[in-house]
């Protein structure tokens, strides 16, 4: 485990919250609750039939498991969720069929505090995980976006917080207008605090630094800086800026030498997806960084996506994330 997940394992563990993991007929579930009942990590409920989990052959002691379809709350969720969904025309027996499935019956337990977060996508897509987790959670007080960002740990790098960084939107957010790009910015800054627990100082990325060249592309990351400054004027935030003068103090103090972010950014907002999703798998391939990730940001109650192809190791990692995130949002 590397050094970053395990400080936010030791402070999962020191405030346990209790996460459900939705995709229990996958072996990898299954293992990776077991890892995170015996690392301390997080109470932990597992979606799943229990006779199909015990065939597994892995020790279930310390997992509580719900069979989605015959849960005794299933009458108590769908009437909820009918009420949440009926103004869009969902009906009670459409409520009543949404709960026995189990993203539909993870995200009830969360809306209703019976669990602290969800994590899943290691059998579901992103959109079917995130359709959910939107319909019934809504976003956050205050927040207009859901976006997404990947934390980024480069060894041995003299640049970012000692080489660790958020790179934001690189998993959700196709094509942000500027509103969109403050929101992610605001959202990513609030992320990078609570997580790595330093200051954040946020760069507007672009292919441009302080008017050095002229697009339309260029003027939306300009705007959204000033968007986000008027929103959080005591937030160390600048653009536009290219990423060598985003990060290098040299270059910084060359290309933009009145900046107190140029050459001290450890928060990389990129302009669009495909530009963040580049640089996220560059820094993970090219640099052989850790990448924790993509990670949501902006629900209402924590929720987090994985890929398809994640181990349970990943699972874990993610679900200590998804557990201080919780402690966070009632902190």
């Amino acid at each position: 485990m590397s050094s970053f997940l395990e400080q936010i394992s030791i402070r999962a563990a020191s405030n346990k919250q209790h996460i459900v993991l939705p995709e229990g007929r996958d072996r990898r579930t299954i293992e990776a609750a077991r890892a995170i009942a015996d690392g301390n990590i997080a109470e932990v409920t597992v979606l799943a039939v229990p006779e199909e989990a015990a065939a597994m052959g892995i020790d279930l002691t310390g997992i509580k498991l719900v069979d989605p379809a015959n849960s005794p709350s299933n009458e108590r969720y769908a009437e909820t969720l009918y009420e949440l969904r009926k103004a869009k025309g969902l009906t009670l027996e459409d409520a009543q069929a949404l709960v026995e499935q189990e993203l539909y019956h993870g995200v009830m337990m969360v809306h209703l505090d019976e669990a602290d977060g969800m994590v899943a996508g290691a059998v579901h897509s992103t959109s079917d995980v995130l359709r959910a987790s939107l319909q019934i959670l809504k976003t956050a007080p205050g927040v207009a976006l859901v976006s997404a960002f990947f934390i980024i740990v480069v060894p041995n790098c003299e640049f970012g917080e000692q080489g660790t960084f958020i790179f934001a939107d690189s998993g959700l957010v196709q094509h942000p207008n500027a509103q969109e790009l403050a929101e992610i910015a605001l959202s990513s800054a609030s992320s990078f605090e609570s997580l790595v627990q330093a200051t954040p100082v946020v760069a507007m990325l672009s292919h441009s630094t302080k008017g050095s060249a002229k697009s339309p592309s260029v003027d939306k990351v300009a705007e959204a800086t000033q968007l986000a400054l008027a929103q959080a004027p005591d937030l160390a935030i600048d653009g536009e800026l290219q990423l060598d003068a985003a990060i290098v103090p040299s270059v910084g103090k060359s290309k933009s030498p009145d900046s107190t972010v140029a050459g001290n950014a450890n928060v990389l907002v990129f302009p669009d997806l495909d530009s963040g999703n580049i640089a996220y798998k560059l820094a993970q391939r090219l640099a052989k960084a850790e990448a924790y990730g993509p990670i949501t940001q902006g629900l209402g109650k924590p929720v987090n996506d994985l890929s398809r192809g994640a181990s349970a190791a990943d699972i874990v990692g993610v679900a200590a994330i998804t557990a201080v995130q919780s402690q966070a949002r009632k902190a």
